[in-house]
């Protein structure tokens, strides 16, 4: 019995760590498809988004103590380099959440899909590796339920539709 519970226990432990640990730059991390130039769907890397021109965000959301500076990829920039042709991206998280954001936001408000949290790169166990963050402080009509459920956190995949 304390040897099944040691195996669980050691299981659970390599999980966490699985879970904390950084991504690796060439890993694959998000898988874009739909509307998009490509005729097949589009696997990314953090380098790849990083070869993106960075973008910072500063302001508190929801689920953060203070302001939180975010780096990413300007979402716009990121369809407009896909060859993107939709009107509504739908995100999927890890955890199978979906949010459904329109591409008039990203354009409209500088959404980003950052890649680090005040200055580190974000592990799954916190909300990584990529999260939606719309600049809430830019705009007080940000500050509400429907912009907050767009931003989307441990992002896997977007359809663009």
């Amino acid at each position: 019995m304390f040897k099944s519970v040691r195996m669980v226990l050691a299981a659970v432990a390599a999980g966490l760590v699985f879970m904390s640990a950084p991504v690796s730059a060439s890993e694959v991390i998000l898988t874009v498809d739909g509307k998009i130039a490509s005729a097949a769907p589009v696997d990314m890397s953090i380098a790849d988004l990083e070869a993106l021109a960075p973008r910072t965000v500063v302001t508190k959301t929801p689920w953060h103590e203070g302001d939180t500076t975010f780096e990413g990829v300007l979402f716009a920039d990121l369809i407009d380099h896909l060859g993107a042709s939709g009107e509504t991206l739908s995100v999927a998280a890890l955890n199978n959440y979906y949010s459904e954001i329109p591409v008039e936001d990203l354009r409209r408000f500088g959404v980003i899909l950052a890649y680090k949290q005040d200055g580190e790169y974000m592990p799954v166990s916190d909300k990584g590796p990529l999260f939606v963050v719309y600049p809430f402080d830019e705009n007080p009509e940000l500050k509400n339920e429907v912009y907050y459920s767009r931003s989307a956190w441990q992002v896997r995949s977007i359809t663009v539709e």
